[in-house]
């Protein structure tokens, strides 16, 4: 390898941006968000920068998500964020153009990838690779992809929940909902507006869910005092909000994600089937980190749901290692074009 050709992995989700450097590590961790202004179009702000500005923007600016449910809804925002990205990680080796990886659903139709792809390209990547982010999750967790063994990844990100079987280093069984992280804070922001008349933005669902969010009741619930607009006066006013409030609020969001792990394991072959009763469901993505998701999972399935170490980092870490051994995973990367 030469001094002058720069790698990065890319887990590009709708929630974060994760980029990895080889040698270095997870480098940078922002949101997915672009503040544009409207007049001339020009963007202002990417990432945490633009990440404040969301839900306190003047008429003239908005703050915008350009994936949406893990997929390029706006292509120009995306290759624009993805720019500054890659030159933000890159410090000041700007002038070379880096190999890129990226990770994409796994569910993504061809057309999908595609944009992906030229979107890196545009943005100054030299060659850019895509891999399907369950394999990615599975790689950055530690799981030995190429065994003759069942290995099921449930990936829980903002956009989408990936799960899926991996055995000999490709996807045996898969399915990609888009039902996760976003989600789940929309039904939070729904259930205070039906129970309390009060509005609240992304944000503040998003500490709810954090902060007391749990996936099961619990004896000792824990409080959060939010504030908000209320419906009928237009006034700011506060309330507090307990635990197992919010599990009623979020339980049909999980019980779609505990459908989409039903559904893979009722299309796996039985010996694969055997494995993962055995090793259980690894389970990645900022979303899985939800508080005693795992132990619903296994109520549900009937299988033990290990959370892997930093659920966070899996698939840029994967990114990572797959971009270090470009070769050994040919199989599973699709190619630049």
């Amino acid at each position: 390898m030469s001094f002058f050709s720069k790698k990065l992995g890319i887990d590009l989700g709708t929630a974060n941006t994760l980029v990895f450097v080889p040698g270095k590590g997870v480098v940078l961790n922002e949101p997915s968000v672009v503040a544009i202004s409207l007049e001339d179009n020009k963007i202002l702000a990417v990432g945490n920068e633009a990440k404040i500005m969301i839900g306190r923007t003047p008429k003239a600016i908005v703050a915008y998500r350009p994936m949406k449910d893990g997929v390029i809804a706006d292509y120009k925002v995306t290759e624009a964020m993805l720019s500054y990205y890659m030159k933000k990680a890159m410090g000041g080796w700007g002038f070379i153009k880096p190999e890129v990886l990226i990770s994409v659903p796994a569910g993504v139709t061809s057309t999908e990838r595609r944009a992906v792809i030229e979107a890196a390209i545009k943005a100054g990547a030299k060659n850019a690779y895509v891999v399907k982010e369950p394999i990615l999750a599975a790689i950055g967790a530690g799981i030995p992809i190429y065994e003759a063994r069942g290995h099921m990844v449930a990936d829980i990100g903002g956009g989408t929940t990936d799960v899926a079987v991996i055995s000999l280093g490709g996807i045996v069984s898969a399915t990609s909902v888009k039902c996760a992280g976003n989600k789940i804070d929309e039904s939070i922001i729904d259930y205070i507006k039906k129970t309390f008349n009060l509005a609240i933005g992304d944000k503040t669902a998003e500490d709810i869910k954090v902060k007391i969010g749990s996936a099961l009741p619990i004896d000792e619930e824990l409080v959060i005092s939010i504030k908000g607009r209320d419906f009928i006066s237009g006034l700011p006013r506060s309330v507090e909000i307990k635990t197992n409030e919010i599990v009623k609020a979020i339980s049909r969001e999980l019980r779609e994600i505990i459908k989409a792990i039903k559904d893979v394991l009722q299309e796996t072959p039985p010996e694969l089937a055997a494995d993962i009763m055995d090793h259980g469901i690894i389970m990645t993505g900022g979303t899985s980190a939800l508080r005693n998701l795992p132990e619903l999972i296994f109520r549900r399935v009937g299988v033990k749901a290990i959370l892997a170490e930093n659920p966070l980092y899996c698939v840029a870490e994967g990114t990572g290692i797959a971009l270090e051994h470009l070769g050994a995973y040919k199989r599973v990367v699709a190619s630049k074009r």
